[in-house]
């Protein structure tokens, strides 16, 4: 027989334990939810909307009636619980219905708070609390004109702006002397009032409430300097307080709250509590984020798990206030020992600010422009130092790093489990994993699915560039319907499955073939097409070098100053006198003053003219060295440490690894650049579970891991399996490279790849299905025997060809 698990409260907090609960054992127990309303469980975030007419109270449903009947819980609506009886295990409610628990869930949440001045209790005098007030408001806005509202917080000003789109004229009145205190400096709060007064809101400030003055109902407020305004309607909304009245009445110990320990249980063993509520190591939470934390481990315990604490919550404010994104975290005022940072532009209505301790964050708020606050919350929170890139810290995280997707990199380097909806408590990894399993290419439909985006609204360019990050594209669009560039209406998928008919064998014929608007093509569709040429038909010789990129074509990086960085490759890390003396020589010979090792393990040499690529590329050549293609869509480098042969800690002959998997590899186009390592232990001193390729050697052979990246914030691979011989490892590889060779879109990287199509399908062709995987790497090591033996002619600019072979083995 189940056991029986009573709620009182059916809002957020106590609802989103159910729903956590009903995740981990859904027939564990037969759940009965008390609640005041008479409706199902809503966001009371979003009662504002409500009340300024852009949502109905449909449309804030979390849970609707349905939902109930669908998870078998029984729901009292409209019924108060008014009293525990703790020795028989039950309770009652004020129509007398009761109810026998087991385990008891107290989520009663949190009350308004009422000024306590005279004539507080007229009519027309409310809170901004639930769905009522809502209606009590909408209802006096239509009959009347003048509004107050008392308290210049968030509920404050969102109830102004609300009674405002109400046709309402609205006097927002606060005792401080700016708004938003306790989220806001005194800039942003200047910025925030200005914005607010040119919509049309009244303020003033520094004003205290003396008394509410009418005979049945409202019609002055007077303060405490004498003056009056007229008031036809007032809303408190200074601030919420526990409701713990039913608790205390109950025996249940409570102090400012009801109080809790790290499992979210009271006193009572029988009995557990979250949400505004509670007490918490002396702490009480009126934000969301808290709230959804503690359900979490609340229904990990009441599911008898018995694995997780809840110790508090580091809290960050994201809001939109009447269309305006804030944010602030931490301790952004300062002392004497902090360092301010500060970026402000008036005109468009942006500011920020960093506070800062030693080189780590201490606080931030900002004004406008929200969409790094995730980024500068981690920062805050994992104690980063930010000294390496201080400096431009201001300006972003789309500024920082390379995760491969250009202005996509702030939510690409976020980690699975930063919160991007605080409203609903949804992090990076939900809607990841949403936008994966359920096939979601619209906004809508991630909003219908994970809830983020769905309440504020605060989180909405977040989303968007998640969605955007993780489908390889324009986010309204699936990605096999969308443009590959504005020459074309066709798909990177149309395109490459044109391609793979065999028919098309170069740029000419697919453009001709497939309407292309523009005779010759672009940056973006030319390269492309070239990979996917290069790709199907590595050897029908497709390779139109007048498409590739001129860092290809040249093989060398330009550089800020015109001139040109030349790396050739040294397999696996590894050089020999030789080679050393050929760069030398280079140098000399080409006054080249920078020589630099690279963190590819490889020797760079900066500062080459252009017109003298052509004669050191064949001195390279001659002494035996090939291109490095640093460069290049390609396979970079394989980062190897000394391993066994040397190192007293290493399992295996990393060296050797890494440089067979170099040889195998090198030379190989990619979507995008490809960087592989090999560590001889678990030390893992060649970072080989950063790169988009990593083996790490172990007593029983080797462990393979895909999809790392590294940057500001690295992006850890994904273990993809064991094997135990270096045939495996290359086997494994050449299949891996191939699988993504042959299904990623040009210029997206492995970990945006792997994110896009799931690490299963990864696994399913080249771990679970050994035949495939012969396959696929059989078709990597024939495509590798004709771009390894290309001799290719390159040019400079200017079409002027050379003698020099950068691809080619010499020797």
């Amino acid at each position: 027989m189940k056991e029986k698990l009573v709620v009182i409260g059916n809002g957020m907090a106590g609802m989103r334990t159910v729903e956590e609960l009903l995740k981990i054992d859904a027939d564990m127990y037969d759940i009965t939810v008390f609640g005041a309303e008479p409706y199902g469980n809503y966001n009371r975030i979003m009662l504002s909307p409500v009340l300024a007419g852009d949502k109905t109270i449909e449309e804030i449903m979390i849970n609707d009636m349905q939902w109930y009947k669908d998870n078998d819980v029984t729901l009292h609506s409209g019924k108060e619980v008014t009293s525990i009886d703790r020795v028989n295990k039950k309770v009652i409610a004020d129509d007398g219905t009761e109810e026998s628990y087991d385990r008891l869930l107290v989520a009663t949440g949190s009350d308004a708070f009422i000024i306590p001045v005279p004539g507080n209790d007229l009519e027309g005098v409310i809170a901004f609390r639930d769905i009522k007030d809502v209606d009590t408001m909408i209802a006096a806005a239509g009959k009347h004109k003048h509004a107050v509202v008392i308290g210049g917080g968030l509920l404050g000003l969102e109830a102004a702006n609300g009674l405002m789109e109400q046709g309402m004229s609205v006097t927002v009145v606060h005792l401080m002397d700016k708004l938003m205190e306790r989220q806001m400096d005194a800039p942003a709060a200047a910025m925030l009032k200005e914005s607010l007064e040119e919509r049309g809101l009244h303020f003033l400030m520094e004003a205290s409430t003396e008394s509410i003055i009418g005979k049945d109902r409202v019609e002055k407020v007077r303060f405490k300097d004498g003056s009056e305004i007229y008031a036809d309607l007032v809303v408190m909304a200074v601030g919420i307080k526990p409701n713990i009245k039913l608790a205390k009445e109950s025996g249940i110990h409570c102090e400012r709250g009801i109080v809790v320990n790290d499992t979210l249980q009271t006193y009572d063993p029988s009995i557990y509590s979250v949400g505004e509520c509670v007490q918490h190591r002396g702490e009480v939470y009126g934000l969301v984020a808290p709230l959804f934390d503690m359900a979490k481990v609340c229904a990990n315990h009441l599911a008898k798990m018995g694995i997780g604490r809840y110790e508090g919550t580091m809290t960050s404010t994201k809001l939109k206030v009447t269309g305006i994104d804030l944010f602030s975290a931490g301790d952004f005022t300062g002392d004497e020992t902090t360092d301010e940072l500060v970026f402000q532009d008036k005109a468009r209505g942006v500011y920020r600010k960093i506070v800062v301790k030693n080189n780590k964050i201490e606080g931030a708020v900002m004004y406008g422009d929200t969409i790094d606050g995730s980024w500068y919350f981690d920062l805050m929170r994992d104690g980063t130092d930010i000294s390496e890139f201080r400096e431009n810290l201001l300006f972003g995280q789309a500024h920082l790093g390379d995760s491969g997707h250009g202005d996509d990199n702030r939510v690409a380097s976020m980690a699975d489990s930063a919160e991007i909806c605080g409203c609903n408590g949804v992090t990076k990894g939900d809607i990841v994993i949403a936008i994966n399993d359920k096939k979601l290419f619209t906004l809508d439909e991630v909003r219908a699915h994970t809830k983020a985006s769905s309440s504020c609204g605060s989180c909405t360019g977040l989303v968007e560039s998640l969605m955007s990050h993780v489908l390889g594209g324009d986010h309204s669009t699936a990605p096999h319907l969308k443009p590959m560039c504005g020459c074309t209406d066709k798909s990177h998928t149309d395109v490459r499955a044109a391609i793979n008919t065999g028919e098309l064998k170069s740029v000419r014929e697919v453009m001709d073939s497939m309407a292309w608007k523009t005779e010759d093509g672009c940056s973006k569709c030319r390269p492309a097409l070239n990979y996917y040429l290069v790709c199907k038909h590595p050897d029908a010789g497709v390779d139109d070098n007048q498409s590739r990129l001129i860092n290809e074509r040249a093989h060398a990086n330009i550089q800020g100053d015109g001139t040109y960085s030349v790396i050739p490759r040294m397999w696996g890390g590894m050089t020999t006198p030789k080679e050393l003396r050929a760069v030398a020589d280079a140098a000399e010979k080409y006054n080249l003053d920078t020589v630099h090792v690279t963190g590819g393990q490889r020797i760079g040499l900066y500062g080459v003219k252009k017109e003298d690529l052509p004669a050191i590329w064949k001195d390279f050549n001659d002494a035996g060295m090939v291109s490095g293609h640093a460069y290049g869509k390609a396979l970079r480098t394989v980062k190897t440490c000394v391993g066994r042969d040397w190192c007293r800690f290493g399992t295996q002959d990393s060296t050797g690894i890494g440089i067979k998997l170099e040889q195998l590899s090198w030379g190989s186009w990619m979507p995008h650049k490809f960087k592989m390592a090999a560590s001889g232990c678990p030390r893992n001193c060649a970072e080989a579970t950063i790169k988009d390729y990593g083996v790490v050697c172990v007593d029983s052979g080797y462990e393979l891991h895909v999809g790392g990246n590294g940057g500001i914030k690295v992006r850890a691979t994904d273990f993809l399996c064991n094997v135990e011989t270096e045939e495996d490892v290359l086997e494994y590889s050449a299949a891996y490279m191939q699988l993504y060779r042959e299904d990623a879109y040009y210029l997206e990287r492995t970990a945006p790849w792997i994110e896009r199509v799931g690490l299963n399908y990864v696994k399913e062709a080249i771990v679970e299905d050994a035949e495939k995987r012969k396959e696929l790497a059989d078709r990597f090591r024939y495509g590798q025997t004709f771009m390894q033996d290309d001799p290719w002619a390159e040019r400079a600019q200017g079409g002027e060809s050379h003698e020099f072979t950068p691809m080619k083995v010499i020797g």
